[in-house]
């Protein structure tokens, strides 16, 4: 089986442009009610996974709880304790199932790095739970 079975397209992903700013990661990942997003720099690339938990420490690091100095720090200056690493779409079930285990989603990209889509790990759980169940 290809991991290409698990892939959400990159047209149905919340992801942000490293060059987002503060303010719009925020407000995106509260209206999508998400804990974590994907990261793209300008080229399409992906370059890391942004996460409540980073966000958090940037506002603490500001020394100021005024909202309007989100708008001031841009995305890729915020440093992010979490690596999530992505796995190439040619990658076997093993390599993801690797990462799956460690992270929410992974993030898929095609040879050149380039951001496709990604993996949720509950279709990875729910595919396995209906295949327990067919086989029972």
């Amino acid at each position: 089986m290809n991991v290409a079975f698990f892939l959400t397209p990159k047209t149905d992903v919340v992801y942000l442009n490293i060059n987002s700013t503060m303010r719009q990661a925020l407000e995106k990942m509260e209206f999508h009610r998400y804990t974590a997003v994907p990261l793209i720099d300008d080229g399409g690339r992906y370059v890391g996974t942004l996460t409540e938990g980073d966000l958090l420490w940037k506002i603490k690091s500001l020394n100021t709880l005024d909202f309007n100095k989100t708008n001031d720090v841009l995305v890729k200056n915020i440093p992010r304790r979490v690596k999530n690493k992505p796995v190439s779409i040619n990658s076997d079930i093993g390599s993801l199932i690797s990462l799956a285990k460690d992270q929410n989603f992974v993030p898929v990209v095609d040879d050149q790095g380039i951001f496709i889509g990604i993996i949720k790990r509950s279709d990875i759980i729910t595919y396995c739970q209906n295949m327990v169940y067919k086989n029972n």
